[in-house]
């Protein structure tokens, strides 16, 4: 398997696990590193059920010879439609550890990194959906635009969009070194130490695999598939997801503090809690000396108390 560190292992395990016996979800294996964690401390009547829609972690799950475990080939935001496949009611706990892994950005090949040239591709799942070079070479400016200023909250989105534009006239915009050279040559102030590419880079592969959407929708199934009782822990990287699941948790915690009906998929009559705040956690010191790209994370659990009243 596949060297990697999973982030904020220990408390996730803790906060997550209340029942040994129980049945759980980790909806993004990467290279298993929670997925065997849990594992061990799950006991004979336990069961483990792991997602990925990137294909080389699902060959990964082939490694764990375990009979607990069920590893299946999958985006978290069709969590519903697995578990009705395995004849699965209710989950005593999900885990989610969002956003782009090590492996993923290590490899020149998958395009998701600034730091190494390769085709500029950036999806999680390969064979689904336009490549960060068909949006780059073919959406409008204004749809770049758009794009790197939302998910990537870059001040400087208009100037790259139009020297995007500018760029694909004279040629196609094929590798990642040749988008970061772009990019670079637009950005004139950046956050010490970060490279000029990085809030494109991240908006461009928000929007190929709609992560968001994606977590929103993971979000809401993974709630109605929770026992009472049962955990949500989700783990997140920058200030969009984490805002995503501190909003999502507040309106079924606190649903009469919020006027926000965004989530109307839950639709509430007389709003009562749903759920119970458990943890928010941040890498230690150590953690992010030993791991560096666990810096940014975050943890929040939650734990459901009651079932939405419809």
């Amino acid at each position: 398997m596949t060297v990697h560190i999973p982030v904020l292992l220990e408390p996730t395990i803790r906060e997550l696990v209340m029942n040994p016996s129980g049945t759980y979800v980790d909806c993004t294996f990467g290279r298993g590193g929670h997925s065997q964690a849990l594992l061990r401390v799950l006991n004979q009547q336990g069961r483990l059920i792991a997602l990925d829609r990137d294909p080389e972690a699902v060959s990964e799950m082939r490694s764990i010879l375990d009979s607990r475990f069920t590893g299946v080939y999958s985006p978290f935001s069709d969590l519903d439609r697995v578990l009705q496949q395995l004849g699965v009611s209710s989950l005593d706990g999900v885990l989610m550890d969002v956003g782009v892994s090590s492996p993923q950005i290590d490899q020149p090949q998958r395009g998701f990194s600034f730091r190494q040239d390769g085709p500029l591709d950036m999806r999680m799942d390969p064979q689904v959906g336009q490549s960060a070079a068909d949006f780059v070479n073919h959406a409008s400016e204004h749809e770049i635009k758009e794009v790197i200023k939302q998910y990537g909250e870059e001040r400087f989105a208009f100037q790259i969009a139009a020297a995007i534009v500018a760029r694909r006239t004279q040629r196609q915009i094929t590798t990642t070194l040749d988008l970061a050279q772009i990019v670079a040559g637009c950005v004139r102030t950046r956050e010490p130490g970060q490279n000029p590419a990085t809030r494109t880079f991240q908006a461009l592969r928000i929007y190929v695999n709609q992560e968001l959407a994606q977590l929103e929708q993971g979000l809401i199934k993974a709630f109605h598939a929770l026992k009472v009782g049962g955990r949500l822990a989700v783990i997140s990287f920058h200030s969009l997801e984490d805002r995503l699941v501190k909003q999502f948790i507040e309106r079924l915690a606190n649903p009469k503090s919020l006027q926000d009906q965004k989530l109307r998929k839950l639709p509430i009559q007389d709003p009562v809690p749903v759920l119970r705040k458990v943890i928010r956690v941040k890498p230690s010191a150590e953690e992010s000396s030993c791991n560096p790209r666990s810096r940014s994370a975050v943890l929040r659990v939650t734990e459901k108390i009651a079932e939405v009243r419809e």
